[in-house]
């Protein structure tokens, strides 16, 4: 009972750090072209997020059920998993670095459940076809090929959607289009904060869910459990109620830290933007991410909206984006599954050797 509170403890320190982690997705062109202040961006970034965390469960189920073999996976495997999520997520926090939390998480919970399995890699649901839904499902389909696609897409329709709004407005004042956009750039950072809510704050949910269910089938401890604490017990896979409550309102809370380090990379290092830039930005990185929400991928937020920031600045002329600074960030993007991976490996296989492997809730 106490190795599973404490792995729900350590889900929502992670849930926390991404909120704090990831703010910058939403509020970083906010803040650089100077439509709201820092509190403000921050502020609206928190109720959204909240909000858009209490939406479907379909990226929890597939963080949860499809990405590894869940019969190799108890509470310990997932502690570990956390562990090099959190520990990824803090290192690139403080270079600056915006890093994908989502597959931070992701990495762990391979590289755990592969220690978990004593290096059986089939414990890893690469790619397959769900017998049930006949639809392909896995690592790939629903990690890896997205890793690549969705940023390709943001720089692609980032930098058309910023064309279609150039040739709108190429005939009006530039106070006019900015006054336009200021107004506007408040609608497109709320929906920007509301679709990484669905998305984001819904891995944490899946790897809580996992939890419990995990703990109730692998072991006996529930059978003694108390009434009051009826609700831990989950003989399947079910996303609660109040794992979303829960969930949502930690991300919330972690976004309300804010994430300056990062807020500082992708608003000011990377491309100089004007709201018009801004408001392109983040409507098709919300469009993206809202997507995928919907058909359970567990997208990283941080690649899309640095992709879209990218194809919007790049409308005023290919050098106007720091492609030193995109070039930092490609390798944090590229190293991070494996990275992670290795980190849950390293932990579970350490807490092997030390004969804690065995433990049980």
């Amino acid at each position: 009972m106490t190795l599973l509170l404490t792995v729900i403890a350590v889900a929502l320190v992670f849930e926390f750090i991404n909120g704090f982690h990831d703010t910058a997705n939403a509020i970083a062109t906010s803040v650089a072209t100077k439509v709201m202040t820092p509190r403000q961006a921050v502020a609206i970034s928190a109720i959204f997020n909240l909000l858009g965390a209490l939406v479907g469960t379909a990226v929890a189920k597939t963080v949860g059920t499809e990405i590894v073999d869940v019969n190799y996976v108890t509470p310990l495997t997932l502690l570990c998993a956390l562990g090099g999520g959190i520990i990824w997520n803090l290192f690139t926090w403080w270079l600056g670095l915006p890093s994908s939390s989502s597959h931070a998480l992701i990495g762990g919970l391979c590289g755990a459940a592969l220690a978990s399995a004593h290096g059986e890699w089939s414990v890893i649901h690469w790619s397959f076809v769900d017998p049930v839904k006949h639809k392909l499902i896995g690592l790939w389909p629903k990690v890896v090929a997205p890793m690549f696609l969705a940023p390709a897409l943001g720089i692609l329709f980032g930098f058309a959607v910023m064309g279609l709004l150039l040739w709108w407005f190429h005939a009006s004042r530039p106070r006019t289009v900015n006054r336009i956009f200021r107004v506007s750039q408040f609608f497109s950072a709320a929906w920007m904060s509301f679709s990484h809510g669905t998305n984001d704050a819904q891995k944490t949910m899946g790897i809580i869910a996992l939890t419990l269910f995990t703990a109730t089938t692998q072991t006996t401890a529930f059978e003694h459990l108390p009434e009051w604490l009826g609700f831990l017990r989950s003989p399947e896979f079910t996303v609660y109620a109040w794992i979303k409550v829960v969930c949502a309102i930690t991300i919330a809370g972690g976004t309300a830290v804010g994430g300056w380090r990062i807020i500082r990379t992708l608003g000011t290092k990377m491309v100089k933007l004007q709201p018009i830039h801004g408001f392109a930005a983040q409507s098709t990185a919300a469009g993206i991410i809202q997507f995928a929400s919907l058909l359970g991928i567990p997208l990283s937020t941080t690649h899309v909206v640095s992709a879209t920031i990218m194809g919007a600045g790049a409308t005023k002329r290919f050098s106007a984006v720091k492609w030193s600074v995109v070039e930092r960030m490609a390798w944090a993007w590229m190293l991070t599954l494996p990275i992670t991976a290795f980190l849950g490996w390293g932990l579970l296989r350490a807490m092997q050797l030390m004969g804690w492997a065995d433990a049980q809730p």
